[in-house]
C-alpha cells in the first residue's frame, strides 16, 4: 500500500526527492508502505517538474530528500515538492533531510557573508513546511532556525553499537577531530565504556574552503585503539591528516566513524591511503560504487528515519528513541 491509514483522519505518505531513491525504499519498507508515485523530470533549461500521482488531501506527509551534489538541484526539488504537497491540501508537511543542506554555513565568520542554514529553513518554512527532520546536525543552533518542530535525530547508537564489535573497549581512547567537538566525544567515550578523550588541535584558514591542517594531538593515545569522531566525512583532508598524526604520536590503530559520508573527490583516495582501519559512516547519502573502498563500512540509517516518522506520525516522543539524550 502507499500509505499508512488510522481509524478517522490519519494518514501517512512517504514521499521521495530523486537525490538517493534506495534509501526512501528502505524507509517505506520499514513502515510497510510504498513510496508514493510521482512525476518529476528537469524541462531543458533544469527547471523541475513535480507532481504526485495519488492524492494526499488530509495526508501526513513526509518528503525526504538527501542532500548531495548537485545540492542546489535537490534543495530545490524538495521546496517543490513541500509546495505542491502545501497546495493540494496536506494536512501536515514534515521535510526528511537526512543530513541538512548548507549546515556547515550555520554563523557568519567574517563581515558580509550569509548564514545559509537559516536561509534553508525560512526557504522551507514559507514552501509549507510544518516540521523538519534531520540527523547529526552539524551545529545544534540550526534547530532554532526553523519556526516550528525539529526532530534532531541521533546515529550515534547506530554508530557505536558497530564500534563495540569491531573494538577492544579497555584499551579504547575516543578522539574528537577538533576541539569544538569535545561534548560529542565524551557522549562516545561513556557509550564506549568511559575510557579517556583525546583531540587533535587543527588549524583552519576561513578564506579557503575544505582545507585544515592537523598540527598535534592534545592526550595519551600511544599504544591505544583511537576512535576518531565526527559528524560528517566531505573530502577527507582534515579525516586523513588526523589519522596519520594519531599513527606518528604512536596509536596503535585508527577507526574512524562520521554520519555523514559526503565524501566528494578525492576523498575516497585519501581515507583509502591514510592508514585507518576502517572508516564507517551511515547511508544518510547515497555512496556511488566508486567512491567506495575497501576500508570503508556503510551502515543502514533507514530504520532510525522509519521509527522517528512513526512516532512523529502517532505523536509520540521522537526523544524517547534516545533514552533522552536527543
Amino acid at each position: 500500500m502507499t500509505g499508512i491509514h488510522t481509524q478517522g483522519e490519519k494518514h501517512l505518505v512517504l514521499i521521495s526527492g530523486r537525490a538517493h531513491p534506495a534509501l526512501a525504499k528502505e524507509v517505506a519498507d520499514e513502515l510497510d508502505i510504498e513510496v508514493l508515485p510521482s512525476t518529476v523530470y528537469d524541462f531543458a533549461n533544469g527547471e523541475i517538474y513535480v507532481r504526485f500521482s495519488e492524492s494526499v488531501r488530509g495526508a501526513d506527509a513526509f518528503v525526504i530528500q538527501s542532500h548531495t551534489s548537485p545540492i542546489n538541484t535537490w534543495v530545490m526539488e524538495q521546496l517543490l515538492m513541500v509546495d505542491a504537497l502545501k497546495r493540494a491540501s496536506a494536512k501536515r508537511i514534515t521535510v526528511v533531510a537526512p543530513c541538512y543542506p548548507y549546515a556547515r554555513q550555520d554563523k557568519k565568520h567574517r563581515g558580509r557573508e550569509p548564514i545559509s542554514a537559516r536561509l534553508i529553513a525560512d526557504l522551507f518554512m514559507q514552501a509549507g513546511a510544518d516540521r523538519i527532520m534531520s540527523v547529526d546536525l552539524h551545529a545544534a543552533q540550526v534547530q532554532g532556525f526553523f519556526d516550528g518542530p525539529v526532530d534532531h535525530l541521533w546515529a550515534m547508537p547506530i554508530l557505536t553499537d558497530y564500534v563495540r564489535s569491531r573494538v577492544d573497549t579497555s584499551n579504547v581512547t575516543v578522539v574528537s577531530p577538533d576541539a569544538g567537538r569535545i561534548r560529542v566525544a565524551e557522549m562516545w567515550a561513556a557509550k564506549l565504556g568511559g575510557g579517556p578523550l583525546a583531540f587533535v588541535h587543527k588549524t583552519r584558514d576561513v578564506t579557503r574552503p575544505n582545507q585544515a591542517v592537523a598540527n598535534r594531538v592534545v592526550g595519551d593515545v600511544e599504544g591505544r585503539t583511537c576512535v576518531l569522531v565526527d559528524d560528517l566525512i566531505d573530502t577527507g583532508g582534515t579525516i586523513a591528516e588526523a589519522v596519520r598524526v594519531l599513527l606518528s604520536e604512536g596509536a596503535k590503530d585508527v577507526i574512524v566513524a562520521a554520519t555523514h559520508g559526503m565524501l566528494s573527490d578525492p576523498a575516497a583516495q585519501r581515507l583509502s591511503e591514510c592508514g585507518a582501519r576502517e572508516i564507517i559512516v551511515t547511508d544518510t547519502l547515497p555512496i556511488e560504487p566508486e567512491k567506495r573502498f575497501d576500508q570503508l563500512t556503510v551502515l543502514p540509517i533507514a530504520p532510525l528515519l522509519a521509527r522517528a516518522i512513526r512516532e512523529v506520525f502517532d505523536d509520540g516522543s521522537v526523544t524517547s528513541l534516545f533514552d533522552g539524550n536527543a
